[in-house]
């Protein structure tokens, strides 16, 4: 994707100070002249990343059709595709052609930023103001110089799901809140020949998830808004970050050839070892949950068992221990895209379609009032951690934007490979960011 100058803003993504609930087909209707839409035979083509069959995929080719059938001028054509693939090649490489899709996911933050500036994305400020009320904060991560581009649907911070069974099993009494005591769990959790944490560093961000996580903990809350807005990597925390994840790799908490495994989707990915008892932890979001139930081979045994708790504090280090690292997943409509599309994309954060999504226990919605409809324990666990964080860090790959981002997760997953150092990972931030 060809970009220019990139800038983003690292922002709070707390679900506080949320105002209005959205309307059933969202809010201005001014920017639309409502004689001018739903007249012609309309087809939008939709890209979502829930491509396998599971409550999530269900839910999505249902809400395509309840839209059709209010509005049955308007025909969805549905492509759902992997998350990792979706935002690294197919989504750059639609927009770079002609024929885009009207309406497919986007993650905010820089990444948002540079597609916005080479004109890729539809301006819908003066449409949603309803639903940025709805939303409340996390809408200003979908928003370039006070204009907004795309929703959220989703939004929640990530920490380590984990199997209370095998924790009770090895005397683990209550999750770790410090990585002394993480690393306690995985020595108690190795002597019974269980491996500790999966991880899935064949699709490279899984694993930079863990430098991510490291860099949260070694650098204050304003060196990270600092290094976003400026992409100037020099604050020594960043090579400390690198230093503190080596040294956790060193103690042996993955499993074997973690280099090679997968990321999700697959019953010998990380998630699917998790899910199917051959690991104890993994760190992942809130959309984890939903993931897992597709590689399940025993749901109930798996609802039985899951839990969540926050990625624990590093002792000592002047990160804020209550900080989280979070975000979510969000949808934009191309910038030639018909009217109707700006309609479906207010229509995704309505009260009803956003209770709904709730309900499908695969990941945690924006709007005020929809976060009731979410039973599931170890979700209502990252509802509180979400809201309670003092600043949410938004994923650094995001917020750099997709040059930087890429940089920095190969030079991580490099040092989980053995070949790389935490040096080179500043090394390549900085070359990239001058590009």
């Amino acid at each position: 994707m060809a970009t220019k100058q990139r800038r983003s803003a690292v922002l709070a993504l707390l679900m506080t100070g949320v105002l209005v609930v959205a309307g059933c087909s969202g809010g201005d209707e001014e920017a639309a002249p409502q004689g001018e839409l739903y007249k012609d035979p309309v087809t939008l083509t939709w890209w979502h990343n829930a491509p396998q069959d599971g409550p999530g995929k269900t839910y999505w080719e249902k809400v395509a059709k309840d839209f059709s059938a209010l509005h049955p001028t308007v025909k969805i054509e549905i492509e759902a595709i992997e998350t990792n693939q979706l935002q690294r090649t197919r989504i750059p490489a639609a927009l770079l052609s002609n024929d885009p899709p009207d309406i497919f996911m986007t993650w905010g933050g820089g990444e948002m930023t540079e597609q916005v500036e080479a004109d890729y994305l539809k301006d819908v400020t003066d449409q949603v103001k309803t639903e940025v009320a709805s939303i409340g904060s996390a809408a200003e991560i979908w928003q370039v110089k006070g204009k907004q581009y795309g929703l959220p649907y989703r939004m929640g911070v990530e920490g380590l799901w984990y199997n209370k069974d095998m924790f009770a099993q090895v005397g683990i009494a209550a999750p770790p809140t410090t990585f002394e005591e993480l690393n306690a769990a995985v020595a108690k959790l190795k002597a019974i020949n269980v491996v500790p944490i999966a991880v899935g560093a064949g699709d490279k961000w899984p694993a930079a998830h863990w430098w991510y996580n490291m860099a949260l903990r070694a650098c204050s809350v304003d060196t990270l808004k600092k290094a976003s807005t400026d992409k100037v990597f020099d604050d020594p925390c960043f090579v400390k970050a690198g230093q503190d994840l080596k040294a956790f790799i060193d103690t042996k908490p993955f499993q074997d050839n973690f280099i090679a495994t997968p990321g999700q989707n697959d019953p010998t990915s990380a998630n699917g070892m998790l899910a199917n008892g051959k690991a104890a932890m993994e760190l992942m979001g809130d959309w984890n949950r939903g993931t897992l139930d597709t590689v399940a081979t025993d749901k109930a045994k798996l609802a039985s068992f899951l839990g969540w708790f926050p990625v624990p504090a590093i002792t000592g280090s002047p990160g804020d221990p209550k900080a989280a690292l979070g975000g979510g997943d969000g949808f934009s409509c191309s910038k030639n895209a018909p009217a109707e599309c700006v309609e479906f994309l207010k229509y995704l954060l309505s009260p009803e379609v956003q209770q709904g999504y709730a309900e499908t226990g695969t990941g945690l919605p924006v709007v005020k009032g929809t976060d009731a409809a979410v039973k599931d324990p170890a979700l209502k666990s990252i509802l509180e951690s979400t809201s309670s964080a003092s600043y949410v860090q938004l994923w650094l790959d995001t917020a750099y934007g997709s040059t930087v981002g890429t940089a920095m997760n190969d030079a991580v997953v490099a040092i989980f490979a053995g070949n790389g150092t935490p040096e080179k990972v500043v090394s390549a931030m900085k070359a990239a960011a001058s590009k």
